[in-house]
Order: structure tokens, then C-alpha cells, then sequence
């Protein structure tokens, strides 16, 4: 009779080292304060922005806005999604043990379908509005709203980024148990 070996079912393809997760978690680190710098920047900027009194101004706020969109906010991103992925897969914490990083994946998932089908619309469309009626967009409702829409938006998206920055450095439920 010949015995035959079983592996686990549950063995992960990699294993982070302790020097490799830490590179990773301070990457992610990273790419979560770039992300939450950039949209405060952005609801500043916005905050500006319904305050102008000068077209050209107006024009220069609303492109601001989508450049740091664009160049830093949807990189960062990206770049938070993916090093949160290689940390799940690659270390102990996994993609559903804790309760933490469950609702971590939620909220962040949340931001980013509201940043591309809502916010980057909106601050797309003020831009080109504000190109095209200077101060004149002040009178278009679909500005005012689009305009509206990233002020308040990236406040609540700097506010749903904190909420995750703090979830992430208090870890406040624990591990799921599983039966």
C-alpha cells in the first residue's frame, strides 16, 4: 500500500517575508496619504472655487481639481488597491479573517466607485463649463450642481479615508470565526 501526501487546500501561493510585508505596508501607507492629502487638497480647492470673482481663476480652480484627480488621486488609488491586495494574499491577514479588513475593502471600494462615476463627471463637467461661460457658469445650474457635487463629494471622501486610516491603525473587530 502507498501513502500518498496530502497538501493543504488552504496554503497560500506566497508568503510576504517580514522585510518584504513591511516594504509593502509602508507603500500602502503611502499611497493612502497620498490619496487622502490630494482629495482634503481638492475640497479646499473647491471651497476656493465657489468664491471667485475672476473667470480666468475660476477656469485655473476647476483644472486644478481635475489634475489632481487625474495625476495624483486616481494613481494613489490604484496604488492602495494594489499593495492592500498583496498584503491580504501574501500575509496572515487574508481577504476575510478580520472583520477590519472586510470593511476596509468595502469603504475603499465604495470611494472608488463614487470618485469614477460621480465625482470625476462632475469636476469634468464644471471644468469644461467654467471654460466656456467664465463667470457666467455661476448661472448655470448644471455647474452649480457638478460644482456642488465635488465640494461636498470630496469631503465625504476625505471623511470616508480618515475613517479608513483609523480602521486600519486600531484594528477595532477582530478575527471573523468561521464554522
Amino acid at each position: 500500500m502507498t501513502t500518498v501526501k496530502v497538501e493543504k487546500i488552504n496554503k497560500k501561493p506566497f508568503k510576504l517575508s517580514l522585510k518584504q510585508k513591511n516594504w509593502l505596508l509602508s507603500f500602502h501607507i503611502g499611497f493612502a496619504a497620498l490619496w487622502t492629502g490630494t482629495v482634503l487638497s481638492m475640497f479646499l480647492i473647491a471651497l476656493r472655487n465657489k468664491d471667485t470673482a475672476n473667470s480666468e481663476i475660476l477656469f485655473a480652480l476647476n483644472s486644478a481639481i481635475n489634475l489632481l484627480d487625474d495625476v495624483v488621486v486616481i494613481p494613489s488609488a490604484i496604488g492602495s488597491v494594489v499593495t492592500a491586495t498583496l498584503l491580504c494574499w501574501g500575509s496572515n491577514y487574508g481577504f476575510f479573517k478580520f472583520y477590519w479588513v472586510i470593511t476596509k475593502w468595502i469603504l475603499t471600494t465604495g470611494l472608488i466607485i463614487f470618485g469614477t462615476f460621480w465625482l470625476f463627471p462632475w469636476g469634468n463637467a464644471a471644468e469644461e463649463i467654467a471654460l466656456s461661460e467664465g463667470l457666467e457658469a455661476f448661472n448655470n445650474p448644471i455647474y452649480l450642481f457638478d460644482a456642488r457635487g465635488v465640494l461636498i463629494g470630496s469631503l465625504i471622501q476625505v471623511s470616508f479615508l480618515l475613517i479608513i486610516i483609523a480602521i486600519s491603525t486600531l484594528k477595532p473587530w477582530g478575527r471573523r470565526t468561521v464554522k
